[in-house]
């Protein structure tokens, strides 16, 4: 029988979980063995997967599941270099050129255990069939204007925290803005998810905002309009033949721009657009303050949705499910595809 493992996530600020107590009784109900691990943070409460039906174990257990165990989770697992033998479902940030990338690819080699990244599960049309998109951009045009109202105070954003609904983060963006105008923004990637929640969020707030996509940018760059907008929303992924749209001469370049929101989140990447910073930043230092006259802050965290864990959850979940459903067959359709990515970089460590 094919047996999901839901993980608890380990990461700090990380509340979310891939797969809500609806969707458990859905695999149950279609013959899906499903065990969910207790969780100290998992916004979603355990007792709707007890009603459900789901095995309970304790948390953290998933290095001593079952060895035909599907292990689900959707952030980072800890970097203590042991070996991973099972088959994992997660966001593995791996593919990418990333340094810490090919320490977990041969984590899997050593002893055969296989990544099914949540980035790579395409459709045929090579689409993502599930994306916290749409709230990672709503979020980082969120924290973005955050630094930006820090900044018009003379300072530096402080932390930031999970909220309870979308209604409840607007309502602290208002109180943070109060009396101080609006900046302009421009947002690259103003069509896909990431964009279009980044916009949603600037129209919410009163902001003006210049839509990019393809189109506008496939003339390779550079890009000067960038640095005349006081706000710039990254919403692109990091890939080869990716434009820069901030080379590293922006810090003293004549600008207005004084807030990156690179929403994309990808710094370590040799494909990055943004060449002005080289490390994400996190919850408790959300700005990374790259040139100092005139200021220019980087906002780069990688689990945004995080900020709003029950909504983001809920969203994804019901995205990912009907692939989940499909886990019977990892030979084919989306779970084939994303072996044929994994083996193809495993191939390369």
């Amino acid at each position: 029988m094919t047996h999901l493992w839901v993980r608890a996530e380990q990461r700090p600020n990380e509340e979310r979980v891939g797969i809500t107590p609806e969707g458990a009784s859905a695999l149950i109900k279609a013959g899906i063995k499903v065990t969910v691990e207790k969780s100290s943070v998992r916004a979603i409460p355990l007792d709707g997967y007890v009603a459900a039906g789901c095995e309970i174990a304790e948390e953290n257990l998933w290095p001593k599941a079952p060895a035909d165990a599907i292990i689900f989770g959707l952030k980072e697992l800890p970097e203590d270099g042991t070996p991973l033998p099972h088959r994992h479902i997660m966001f593995g940030h791996a593919y990418k050129g990333q340094p810490a990338g090919r320490v977990l690819l041969k984590r899997f080699e050593a002893v055969g255990g296989t990544l099914y990244d949540l980035e790579y599960l395409v459709n045929e049309e090579g689409r993502r069939v599930a994306a916290f998109g749409y709230w990672a951009g709503y979020a980082g045009a969120a924290v973005s204007l955050k630094c930006w109202a820090a900044q018009q105070r003379g300072s530096i954003a402080g932390p930031v925290r999970k909220v309870a609904s979308k209604d409840a983060l607007l309502a602290q963006l208002r109180q943070e803005l109060a009396g101080l105008g609006r900046p302009r923004a421009i947002i690259i990637g103003a069509l896909g998810r990431v964009g279009t929640g980044a916009a949603d969020l600037c129209s919410e707030m009163g902001v003006a905002v210049t839509k990019w996509d393809m189109a506008e940018t496939a003339s390779g760059g550079p890009f000067p309009e960038v640095l005349q907008h006081e706000i710039f929303l990254n919403c692109i992924l990091a890939r080869p033949g990716c434009p820069v749209f901030v080379p590293a001469s922006a810090k003293t370049d004549a600008r207005k721009l004084t807030v990156i929101g690179d929403i994309a989140c990808d710094p370590t990447s040799d494909f990055s657009p943004i060449k002005v910073y080289d490390r994400a930043t996190d919850w408790e230092a959300p700005a990374l303050r790259v040139h100092d006259d005139p200021p220019l802050d980087v906002t780069a965290i990688d689990n945004l949705p995080s900020l709003m864990p029950v909504e983001s959850s809920q969203d994804y979940a019901a995205q990912l499910l009907p692939s989940l459903l499909t886990l019977k067959d990892l030979g084919s359709g989306v779970w084939g595809r994303a072996k044929v990515e994994f083996d193809r970089h495993v191939a390369g460590v």
